[in-house]
């Protein structure tokens, strides 16, 4: 039996959780500050089980689009829902089973290590004790200590500790790694994948690092120039996306329209160009002779290629 069929005691009583909603549904998604898009027409979805990379540069509009779709900020436009539930409305029953780890906090500072995680542990029925203590010692934490005397990377872990200890279906990660050294980032990397797949816990995971990605993600949504350029499996698009180089005398209008095409620049010598390699053959018949198979690409030449 899945975990989101199960019954879970909360506060004495006992409530069923018998969804089968996906945990992030984003359909038509569209956020503008003053004239400027962050990203429109975004639509995507997460399953049980699936980690999903959410690639961008700085500034590509990854984190506000994780806060629309928490319902920590109001799109201008679609609609977002978790487990079934609209983003803005979110019941209690939901909340409980979402764990968020944003880019950074200055929340709490004020209390210890013991204070944080007792205060945290009445918000969700799943809290896991022995995996905070096991953590807290492994990681060689000071249970007394104040936040406000740990470094930003140690705030981060312990951050990142409560998500886990809540024991989520959904646990959604905003550039997690930003403030962690290698170790505590590949041990972080080998617990999302145990998560996931042990628990079937979906993970939605915004990183601009594509080593950690390509660790971990089952799924990759790239977000650039505003809008979703690539949502897929991660081996669907390191497998059909390809690079090929154009002759000079083509003319931009002649690229504009050919099927597959996901960025083009205009070189010295020409075009370089990224596509999917099975829309190739509806190309016109000169480009399609010119661009040949294209040349496969890694996950971090894809993501320089398409948002450079």
């Amino acid at each position: 039996m899945k975990r989101a069929d199960a019954e879970q005691a909360i506060h004495g009583r006992t409530i069923a959780i018998a969804d089968t909603q996906a945990p992030v549904t984003i359909t038509a998604l569209a956020k503008r500050y003053g004239r400027r898009d962050v990203f429109r027409d975004v639509s995507l979805c997460l399953e049980p089980g699936q980690v999903l990379g959410l690639l961008g540069r700085n500034g590509a509009g990854k984190s506000t689009l994780i806060r629309c779709m928490l319902g920590l900020e109001a799109p201008d436009a679609g609609t977002c829902s978790l487990f079934g539930a609209p983003a803005q409305r979110l019941p209690d029953r939901v909340k409980m089973r979402v764990a968020y780890v944003p880019q950074r906090t200055e929340a709490f500072l004020w209390l210890d290590v013991t204070e944080f995680f007792t205060l945290m542990s009445r918000f969700y029925p799943r809290w896991d004790n022995h995996y905070i203590q096991t953590a807290l010692a492994e990681q060689g934490f000071n249970p007394y200590d104040r936040l406000r005397n740990l470094s930003p990377g140690q705030r981060q872990q312990l951050l990142i500790i409560r998500a886990l200890a809540a024991k989520p279906d959904l646990l959604v990660l905003d550039e997690p790694a930003a403030s962690l050294d290698p170790v505590a980032r590949r041990a972080l990397m080998r617990e999302v994948v145990s998560r996931a797949g042990e628990q079937e816990c979906a993970v939605l995971l915004s990183t601009h690092i594509v080593s950690d990605l390509e660790r971990v993600a089952s799924h990759v949504a790239l977000l650039n120039a505003g809008g979703l350029l690539l949502h897929d499996e991660i081996d669907v698009i390191k497998e059909e996306c390809a690079r090929a180089h154009l002759p000079v005398g083509i003319a931009a209008s002649d690229l504009e329209d050919i099927p597959g095409l996901i960025a083009k620049r205009r070189t010295t010598n020409g075009w370089t160009v990224v596509f999917r390699r099975g829309s190739r053959d509806a190309w016109p018949e000169a480009l399609h002779a010119q661009a040949g198979n294209g040349e496969a690409l890694g996950l971090e030449d894809l993501f320089i290629e398409v948002t450079a």
